[in-house]
């Protein structure tokens, strides 16, 4: 797999190797989203890839999905940051910071007291979410935000990547899947809005757009990613026209000159959302869907100027670019500790 193991320069970011780590929620900051002593650890363990997109982090407490979810807002948030991103430095790695606005995804059992829920529109998402505090709790019903708002909004995105940058990460990627806020203006579904943020592909891309452009101004387009998921369904979010959605933010996003688009094909569609990353967006891409070392090499022939991203290898093997050099065995990992508190099943996987 000698090609996966090649230099590549996404933008500012000098990538050693192809292997990229993808975020991942693991819920192991402290109960006021302050990263620790275990996320130093954890990601610095994994610091030999060539780039680490670390877990997804609120802009704001408004912003905040999940318990024991780490953010980027106040001061011990960006100095527990720093010791991360530290310790990957440290190993010769490339770290950056995806930023991770929720929307109606969350609950006020876990925001703190008097901090609301907003969305687009006024929709509750089906299902229930984990609080620490009261069990499984159905999602928050949000409040319909104001055209005010989203401009406020959009800058908290663009004050996060100037945050993350003084927190040492190399840059940062806007979380555009999942069914977080700017899936929730993306996705008609989600969106029914009437103003210019609402109706038309073009204007339910609008609000992503703004936080890349204003990002991009704070701290350099070279510097910032964007991840999408077309066909993506998570959270209880859809699209009347997923392919055609998705592409018109790409081909805004490409107008930016970012660093990347990271882009995962959702499972069960014919949605060849690599080939629509490639028509709309260009040939600085970061793909995703489920590689292994079977077939890794095998997509870097089809897409040779792009980089590879590895999420579940990356948990139960933090040696995993070693191991995929090597040609070694993979270790699985426990989904019983994905989320839970402490080191089990999070920095407690041997190494090869």
């Amino acid at each position: 797999m000698s090609k996966l193991f090649e230099p590549l320069q996404l933008g500012e970011l000098h990538l050693a190797n192809r292997v990229v780590m993808a975020p991942m929620t693991r819920n192991r900051a402290a109960s006021d989203g302050t990263p620790g002593p275990l996320m130093v650890d954890y990601y610095g363990q994994r610091g030999d890839a060539g780039l680490i997109v670390a877990e997804g982090t609120w802009p704001s407490a408004v912003g905040q999905a999940y318990c024991r979810q780490p953010g980027i807002v106040t001061p011990a948030q960006i100095a527990g940051w720093r010791q991360v991103t530290d310790a990957v430095h440290a190993r010769g790695g490339l770290i950056v910071l995806q930023i991770m606005h929720g929307g109606r995804i969350g609950s006020h059992h876990i925001k703190p007291a008097g901090v609301e829920t907003v969305a687009p529109t006024a929709l509750q998402a089906a299902g229930e979410i984990v609080t620490d505090s009261a069990g499984l709790q159905p999602y928050d019903t949000p409040r319909a935000l104001g055209l005010q708002e989203i401009g406020a909004i959009v800058q908290e995105h663009a004050q996060a990547a100037r945050r993350a940058r003084e927190a040492g990460f190399d840059g940062v990627e806007l979380h555009g899947t999942s069914g977080y806020l700017p899936m929730q203006f993306l996705s008609s579904s989600t969106n029914r809005r009437t103003d210019a943020y609402g109706g038309s592909a073009e204007n339910r891309a609008r609000f992503a757009f703004e936080c890349l452009r204003e990002m991009a101004a704070a701290i350099g387009a070279g510097r910032v990613g964007l991840r999408l998921n077309p066909g993506n369904t998570y959270n209880d979010t859809s699209d009347e026209n997923s392919a055609a959605t998705h592409g018109e933010l790409m081909r805004q996003a490409a107008t930016l000159d970012l660093a990347y688009l990271h882009v995962m094909r959702a499972p069960a569609t014919d949605l060849d959302a690599f080939a629509l990353a490639q028509t709309y967006f260009g040939d600085r891409l970061i793909l995703n869907d489920g590689f292994g070392a079977d077939n890794a090499e095998a997509a870097l022939q089809v897409y040779p100027n792009a980089a590879l991203s590895f999420a579940r290898h990356f948990i139960g093997n933090p040696d995993l670019v070693t191991r995929l050099r090597a040609d070694l065995p993979l270790a699985r990992f426990d989904r019983k500790t994905l989320y839970t508190p402490g080191a089990a099943g999070y920095t407690d996987y041997p190494l090869a």
